[in-house]
């Protein structure tokens, strides 16, 4: 007697990927179920969304016709405009740089729609990530980085715990995106060809400045630029423009470049100076996860990413007690920026992450 097979919630945007994932797990004779989400958009700008516009979904419905699976819509606005799009204008507001993409996959990706596999009967939510996942359902998932390094997405995985990755699957994970495009010709998907998006979903015009404008006025507060000795440097248009490291903008004429230090949003000032004053060498990370529940009982030597597009940097953490560590570079890093997130790997296995609360002088 054949063993029947689990049903699979597969999470589908209208893009490639996650249509190859339906096309392939039901080519592998599994009953699959097609969810995608409609998330919130500014008024005015419902066709310039990422990741659901009125084309994304025809798409997503296409190819559910195409493939033969049901496909459902769930109405996530209000929620996605509460626990991303809030905290995207409060973080800025409070002087950091956040990362909502790590914020959606663990509140709405593996929240929400993590809440509907008992109600829609299935076993498992697959996705179109790049991020490959060693889940035999007895012992811990291990999650790596994917095969195409320079799609692998593990690093907003980060904030994933056992509960969700055991009931997870990344079919991407060990396929080159030239490989995907591949199969999403060989199955007739209408969207074979269509581009990725790489920024966020709900910023249309990529322009954040503007939308922080749009939508959370009082941001841009002008204050005062100082540097580490309290001198009085100039101006600044409002501390939500202006991010760790950066150079251009300043605008303060000075013998040498200078860079963004520091935001202090109590007192409203922008803290500048040289390229040397940039180079950090220890911050401290909070609200940490490890991916196998398991808190090192000592410092562990790692690799750190501290943006989704920065390079690795050698470093030790140390655990501070259940939710904190400090990370202590190798070598200096320039933009450890409170908000972002720091993920750490061993090789290519992903061990965990939190976000850089500060750096410490």
């Amino acid at each position: 007697m054949t063993e029947k097979k689990p049903t699979i919630l597969v999470a589908v945007s209208g893009g490639v990927d996650s249509s190859v994932v339906a096309a392939m797990l039901a080519e592998q004779g599994y009953p699959i179920i097609g969810v995608m989400l409609h998330l919130w958009s500014e008024a005015g700008k419902e066709c310039e969304n990422k990741c659901c516009t009125p084309q994304s979904m025809e798409e997503a419905r296409k190819s559910a016709q195409t493939i033969g699976y049901p496909f459902h819509v769930i109405d996530a606005a209000e929620i996605f405009r509460k626990q991303i799009v809030q905290y995207f204008l409060d973080e800025y507001g409070k002087g950091k740089t956040p990362n909502p993409c790590v914020v959606c996959n663990k509140d709405i990706k593996w929240g929400l729609l993590f809440d509907k596999l008992d109600e829609f009967g299935a076993d498992y939510l697959a996705t179109g990530h790049y991020v490959r996942l060693e889940n035999d359902g007895k012992s811990n998932a291990r999650v790596f980085r994917a095969k195409d390094i320079q799609k692998d997405q593990s690093y907003v995985m980060s904030m994933l715990t056992q509960k969700e990755l055991k009931r997870t699957m990344f079919p991407l994970g060990n396929l080159l995106k030239t490989e995907v495009r591949e199969l999403a010709r060989h199955y007739g998907l209408p969207m074979a060809e269509k581009k990725d998006s790489q920024d966020l979903c709900f910023v249309s015009d990529d322009n954040y400045k503007d939308f922080l404008l749009r939508n959370a006025p009082d941001i841009a507060q002008p204050g005062t630029i100082m540097d580490r000795q309290g001198n009085r440097l100039g101006q600044h248009q409002g501390l939500a423009f202006y991010t760790i490291g950066q150079r251009k903008g300043i605008r303060i004429a000075a013998p040498e470049p200078l860079y963004v230090l520091e935001k202090n949003a109590t007192e409203n000032i922008l803290v500048v100076g040289s390229a040397d004053d940039l180079n950090q060498k220890m911050i401290m990370v909070k609200e940490v996860n490890w991916i196998n529940g398991e808190i090192p009982p000592s410092s562990i030597e790692a690799e750190v990413k501290i943006r989704y597009k920065a390079d690795y940097q050698q470093a030790e953490i140390t655990p501070q007690n259940q939710a904190k560590v400090v990370i202590q570079f190798d070598k200096p890093v320039r933009d450890a920026t409170p908000g972002q997130y720091a993920v750490f790997y061993k090789g290519d296995e992903l061990l965990g992450g939190g976000e850089i609360e500060n750096t410490i002088l």
